[in-house]
């Protein structure tokens, strides 16, 4: 199995941090080191291109997307956690290739720190982990199944 994690540069405390989780869920889940592709971007409103750009190119099983979106004093905020959010979304779906969202959207630093610390509690162990469970989905859903039979 190969995944792909789409970092965000910006705020690369935070989302070094997110990296670092969702490597230790991957390995933890027997995803070998050497499965596993981390591709830079240089903020969040550049992760769903890449992770389409990624997933297009059919040599990963599934993409973790990880970011960083600090609310401030503008509206800039819900401009990008959107675009993000609605990016991430259609290149999945376009794509065909599971892509999670490890994307943080938060009202102050201190919630960034608090989702991407040590442990399970981290948001890019998680967003791992749903990229790992989709990509189950979807090879059960692939599968022949009896006549009348639920996937």
């Amino acid at each position: 199995m190969r995944i792909a994690l789409v970092v965000s540069a910006y705020h690369d405390s935070i989302t070094g941090a997110l990296r670092d989780g969702a490597a230790a869920a991957l390995k933890r889940a027997g995803v070998r080191d050497d499965a596993v592709v981390v591709i830079p971007v240089p903020g969040a409103f550049e992760i769903p291109f890449a992770a389409r750009q990624a997933a297009e190119t059919r040599r990963f099983d599934a993409i973790v997307c990880l970011g960083c979106v600090i609310r401030g004093q503008t509206p800039h905020y819900d401009y990008i956690a959107s675009a993000v959010a609605h990016g991430i979304m259609i290149a999945s779906q376009a794509t065909g290739v599971p892509i999670s969202f490890g994307v943080l959207t938060t009202n102050s630093l201190g919630e960034a720190v608090a989702r991407s610390g040590p442990g399970a509690a981290n948001k890019g162990w998680e967003a791992a982990m749903a990229a790992l469970q989709l990509t189950d989905v979807k090879r059960n859903l692939a599968r022949p199944r009896a006549s009348g039979s639920a996937a």
